[in-house]
């Protein structure tokens, strides 16, 4: 039995994630700010909920606390854009929204992974997005850019020890939060055009990857974006 934490582990794919680990008989442990979801999701899979906002440093010191000694996996999942708005002329406004991007999708990742650092024992997996390699999204994709390079960065620091560092970058997935009820039938339609499997992702596509990466068949895949996305954007 291995132990798991997965931030942002109450709703969508860190919930999907979380419930595939269990199925294992792993001990899960989730995060997220919001402490009457994540209980629910903690009863209904069999979880350890800790509220945490993982872009807290003060927060992080404590849920270190209510950890084991010994982390074998990582899932840094909480994130999502902040910014869906188009501030115009309004420079002030603007500075705030990427640096709300960064924070929720690169800082919380950083300061998580350096907090748990010393009890790792295998692997760390970010959720990263189509965003990041394709463009588009603004402070978004350029945060989840950044985060896939500073995986290249975390991978070559913990290798030495045995432990991978990866990302896995979903496109369209259905039943998250991520469009905070703005998504049109519209650009559901045109997002589905865009793949080559003609359906929309679901969030235990992109858990059956994380579980993949964090098993021992991927020990040797490290510093890697791994796209989940239907072919909506095609590596090479």
């Amino acid at each position: 039995m291995r132990t798991i934490v997965v931030t942002g582990g109450a709703t969508g794919i860190g919930r999907a994630t979380a419930e595939r680990f269990r199925a294992d008989g792993d001990e899960v442990y989730i995060t997220g700010r919001r402490a009457d979801v994540l209980a629910k999701t903690a009863a209904d899979l069999g979880a350890h909920p800790v509220v945490c906002d993982a872009t807290d440093p003060e927060q992080l010191e404590r849920l270190l606390g209510e950890l084991p000694k010994q982390v074998d996996v990582l899932v840094n999942n909480a994130g999502g854009n902040t910014d869906f708005g188009r501030p115009d002329g309004d420079l002030a406004q603007l500075k705030a929204n990427w640096l709300a991007n960064l924070d929720a999708n690169l800082v919380s990742a950083v300061l998580t992974t350096t907090a748990l650092a010393p009890r790792l024992t295998t692997a760390v997996i970010h959720l990263g997005s189509i965003a990041g390699a394709r463009g588009g999204g603004g402070s978004y994709g350029a945060a989840k850019a950044a985060l896939a390079v500073w995986s290249g960065d975390l991978a070559a620091e913990l290798g030495p020890r045995g432990i991978t560092s990866n990302v896995v970058a979903p496109g369209f997935t259905a039943e998250t939060e991520f469009f905070q009820g703005r998504l049109t039938d519209q650009r559901r339609q045109t997002l589905l055009e865009q793949t080559l499997t003609k359906r929309e992702g679901q969030a235990a596509d992109i858990a059956d990857t994380i579980h993949f990466l964090a098993s021992p068949a991927a020990r040797h895949l490290t510093a890697q974006v791994l796209h989940v996305n239907g072919g909506a954007y095609r590596t090479r």
